[in-house]
């Protein structure tokens, strides 16, 4: 496995506990046997040095707020002191030794790149200047699609769904490589990603997009080709949510989803990609908070479950990789337990890593008490400590824990890495309808063009709107362009302002975003289909809108509204781009589910 050095400030502890031939060794997967002992021996000479709170504090990964490890501003200190107890990152990592820190938009950690990379080496200098030095493992969501916490100038790739449609393993692992290299550059190296659910369910209301499709098989190849992208780039990948999230109509941030799926269902359906990760040699992988009854009669939640996680990924499926818990703030994992018993009751099961509780000081102080106890012993602590541990020393954070500007500059949203998130782009978007070959449309023959549709809030924070951007791109190629937002919802007085501003236009481009029987988006279309003036649909999101629509002439599936996917789209809607996606789930007719109106694999292209 070749592991991609990036340049570092030179640390007075450039060399801890575990030497710079151990770290290379456990990343090259070099090590000779004698190597292999003499590395584990380090990293038992270090754990022997822990503290009791020391070794718990390992085991979570935190959420903190402001965009330094040291000076954060006031309203972060505020949120800070109120949701933890502590001011910065520097005093987390104090009071409570957290083997890791999780990265959101919305804690204020990703302003721009150069600051993240500041963040990133404050947080390191913090834990290296303990009694016990232990580098931190930095993490994030960044799935790429409609989940991604860093936006531009870093670069965002097509998200799961889409390339599932552009079905080249290549391409999927290209995307995890070049977003893995950008991470790892930031001081990021772990990563929640990729999703390895099987979207079986277009009601699912949490992973939809995020899974790369309905096919076993082929979400499986797409889970492997990103686990080996992203951990050639330096950064562990992380499959979620296990035993699998395709099947749910509940949102398990709100509450407690359960899977009827039988054993055999389960693996044939939602097992094949996490094997797929476990023979890539996935770093982590990340529990779901859903019940499963055929895997455990007890019906607690997977994250909570010795049946699932220790009697099946572990002893069924021999991984012995970190798993990392979901949220642990999350409504589906809370549902039957309090908050002091989850963390407890996750480590029981076989979770290594607690993410992100709601409250960590009564998290921390519950596990805490369970040892003492006798409830769980030090050697189960211990157990998990090492696979952490393992994982810093594979990724060399023992020996480079820094990260510089230069390397945030040559590598984050470079020329070549944004060309390469166009290309792919293009590779996935899907063309559904095509009636009378109106696509493409000819900016010198059909100049005038209405854009309107859904302005969802963006991904991740920092592009969009997309009606704006989709005009914005169609205008560069050689359109007119005009732009009226109608939302999500739109009202009778907007579909009237849309109908009325259609008149004169050559086309009009509606954005569509996850259409319900009861939608007005529904109205929106076929009024102006009824103008006469062609309608091209782009569905930004769900690629079911087609099946509740009418009117239109023409309909492409973008699978997110992330800049990168609605350019691509543009492109195709010019002919600058041929359509080369197929659907990877199967759209079911509106008018009665149990019959397909496409099946996976469909797609048009041009003649």
């Amino acid at each position: 496995m070749h592991h991609r050095a990036t340049a570092t400030t030179p640390s007075r502890r450039t060399l801890l506990t575990v030497t710079a031939a151990a770290a290379a060794a456990a990343v090259t997967g070099a090590a000779t046997p004698a190597g292999a002992a003499s590395d584990e021996r380090r990293l038992e000479r270090l754990i022997s040095r822990m503290s009791l709170g020391e070794k718990v504090g390992q085991l979570f990964v935190m959420r903190v707020y402001g965009h330094s490890a040291t000076d954060p501003d006031q309203a972060d200190v505020d949120a800070n002191l109120k949701e933890i107890g502590v001011r910065t990152a520097a005093e987390l990592i104090a009071r409570y030794h957290v083997g890791g820190i999780i990265y959101f938009s919305w804690a204020h950690n990703t302003r721009d790149p150069h600051q993240i990379a500041d963040l990133s080496n404050g947080i390191q200098r913090a834990a290296l200047g303990r009694a016990v030095p232990v580098p931190l493992l930095i993490s994030i969501d960044q799935e790429h699609g409609i989940v991604a916490r860093i936006g531009e100038p870093a670069t965002l790739m097509p998200g799961a769904m889409a390339l599932g449609a552009g079905g080249s393993r290549s391409d999927a692992r290209r995307a995890a490589h070049l977003a893995g290299t950008e991470l790892a550059a930031m001081g990021i190296r772990q990563n929640y990603a990729p999703v390895a659910d099987v979207n079986v369910n277009p009601a699912n209301p949490v992973i939809g997009v995020r899974s790369f499709g309905a096919d076993p098989r082929a979400v499986a190849g797409m889970v492997a080709a990103q686990v080996s992208g992203y951990q050639r780039a330096g950064v562990a990948a992380t499959s979620k949510h296990f035993p699998g999230h395709g099947d749910t109509s509940v949102d398990s941030h709100y509450g407690l989803p359960t899977i009827t799926h039988t054993r055999e269902q389960w693996r044939t359906l939602d097992a094949p990609p996490f094997r797929a990760a476990i023979a890539a040699g996935i770093d982590s992988i990340m529990t779901a908070h859903i019940v499963v009854p055929a895997l455990d009669p007890a019906e607690d939640p997977a994250t909570l479950s010795r049946p699932i996680l220790t009697g099946i990924l572990r002893e069924q499926l021999g991984y012995d990789g970190v798993v990392v818990t979901d949220s642990l703030g999350m409504e589906g994992v809370r549902t039957k337990y309090g908050d002091d018993r989850v963390p407890v009751l996750a480590l029981k099961a076989g979770c290594d890593q607690l993410l992100n509780p709601p409250k960590l000081a009564v998290a921390w102080n519950a596990v805490l008490a369970a040892v003492r106890s006798g409830e769980i012993s030090e050697a189960r602590i211990d157990e998990s400590i090492r696979r952490i541990l393992r994982l810093k020393a594979k990724l060399g954070l023992f020996h480079e824990p820094y990260v510089t500007h230069d390397a945030v500059d040559r590598t984050v949203g470079t020329r070549p890495h944004l060309a390469t998130a166009d290309r792919i782009a293009e590779r996935t978007t899907t063309l559904l309808l095509n009636e009378g070959g109106l696509l493409p449309l000819d900016s010198a023959r059909l100049p005038n063009l209405l854009v309107v549709g859904a302005d969802a809030a963006s991904p991740s924070g920092t592009t969009g709107p997309p009606t704006a951007t989709l005009a914005g791109a169609l205008a560069e190629i050689g359109f007119t362009t005009t732009v009226l937002p109608t939302g999500t919802a739109p009202t009778t007085a907007k579909i009237d302002e849309a109908v009325a501003a259609a008149a004169g236009k050559d086309a009009v481009v509606v954005g569509t975003y996850n259409v319900t029987a009861t939608s007005s988006q529904r109205t929106l279309v076929s009024r102006l289909a009824a103008t006469g003036v062609p309608v091209v649909t782009v569905a930004i999101r769900n690629p079911y809108d087609i099946a509740r629509l009418t009117g239109q002439r023409a309909t492409l599936a973008t699978y997110s509204w992330t800049d990168v996917e609605l350019r691509a789209a543009a492109r195709v809607i010019a002919g600058r781009a041929r359509p080369e996606g197929r659907l990877p789930v199967p759209v079911q007719r509106a008018d009665d589910p149990t019959q397909v109106l496409h099946p996976v694999g469909y797609g048009l292209t041009y003649d």
